[in-house]
């Protein structure tokens, strides 16, 4: 692609040589006691062309000199009427580079020189009868560069603004990947965590009792064949997610829920832990995210239970308010461990709870044991 300043030579260049053409061939009106085209109108022409060619860089300087060579040119004097019309290159340009104030002001000026120009030539009887045709010209020559000036100006904006709408775009889909990558993330780590502590549990206990009371190591198997079952399921369906070629039958949300939260006790229950569920208020159904959360919550407070506290007993507690559902978990084991080995789990149930605009709390309590408190707003179903 040709840069502006090639362009701009090349237009000069063909100006100049229309100009000499039009002077040799006597182009235009008589002029009593002209002068042949010498060296002098060669140079006035090259001055023409130097000027159309850096008229967008010096679009003021460029106008004055392409106003000037017609007065010089008549002054000469030489014949031909043609040089008039370069002025109006200088307007144009003008016009369109710097707007329509100046080019309301570069077209007085040019018409202005017109008519003075075209009077040394013509005399004063011709002369009012070329103003009509200058002032024309030069508006409309300013009026050309404004219009293509605005049309710039509107292209560049509307480019601007779709460039900025799709760096907005990008960015957008950039953060709903990312939270959807920290979504899932979550959900691997509760599920997994969940599954690996309750199956250490159970393999611990079916170890201990193999060779003293085999039946109760097969049912430890059997809880641990259930356990796997239940988390590959929950996996499968969190990487199928990701998966384009996904079937439209197959789940495309996490399972879980507090329809699940007997299974959840369940589970607990069969890894040791003593669990006593408490339910206050009127249970109702949730939306599908504080549903998930609130089980999620439940799931990794009795996962870290199970890991790190070391407790025997765990009072779970579900209060269901008109605007709200708080959960309590309770344990009566070492709030020090629970605390320090398990801050990525409570990071993640502050997270869950956050993007809802709930909160979370996680802290030894005074009484001994450590309690996760969270408490959900359920918005109005009306």
């Amino acid at each position: 692609m040709r840069s502006p300043l090639v362009a701009d030579a090349v237009l000069g260049a063909g100006v100049t040589m229309a100009l000499l053409a039009a002077t040799v061939a006597g182009v235009g009106p008589a002029v009593a006691d002209g002068r042949p085209p010498d060296a002098g109108a060669a140079a006035l022409a090259v001055v023409l062309a130097a000027a159309v060619a850096v008229r967008r860089r010096y679009p003021v300087a460029a106008l004055t000199v392409l106003g000037a060579v017609p007065l010089v040119w008549f002054l000469a004097p030489y014949p031909g009427r043609l040089v008039t019309l370069a002025p109006l290159i200088g307007c144009y340009t003008l016009a369109a580079l710097r707007g329509w104030r100046w080019g309301v002001a570069g077209g007085a000026v040019t018409a202005l020189v017109q008519i003075l120009a075209i009077r040394v030539v013509l005399g004063d009887t011709a002369t009012v009868g070329v103003v009509p045709d200058a002032v024309l010209l030069a508006a409309t020559a300013s009026s050309a560069g404004v219009a293509v000036g605005y049309h710039r100006a509107v292209l560049a904006a509307t480019r601007a603004r779709h460039a900025r709408e799709t760096q907005a775009r990008d960015e957008r889909a950039r953060r709903l990947a990312a939270e959807e990558r920290l979504r899932i993330a979550r959900e691997l780590h509760d599920v997994v965590g969940h599954t690996m502590a309750t199956v250490s549990v159970q393999a611990g206990v079916g170890l201990h009792v193999v060779d003293r009371r085999p039946g109760q190591a097969r049912e430890a198997l059997a809880a641990i064949k259930t356990i796997c079952d239940e988390g590959l399921a929950d996996v499968r369906t969190i990487l199928g997610i990701l998966r384009a070629d996904t079937a439209t039958e197959e789940p495309r949300a996490p399972r879980g829920g507090l329809g699940r939260l007997t299974d959840l006790v369940g589970t607990a229950e069969a890894a040791g832990l003593q669990v006593e569920l408490q339910v206050e208020g009127e249970a109702r159904p949730l939306p599908a995210p504080v549903d998930l959360a609130a089980y999620r919550i439940v799931q990794e407070a009795l996962t870290n239970v199970i890991r790190h506290a070391g407790a025997r007993a765990v009072r779970l507690a579900l209060t269901y308010e008109p605007a709200r559902l708080l959960i309590r978990v309770r344990d009566d084991g070492r709030p020090a461990g629970a605390a320090t080995a398990c801050g990525h789990g409570i990071d993640g149930m502050r997270e869950r709870a956050r993007a809802l605009s709930g909160r979370l709390t996680a802290a030894p309590h005074p009484d001994g044991g450590f309690e996760v408190c969270a408490a959900l707003p359920v918005p109005d179903p009306r």
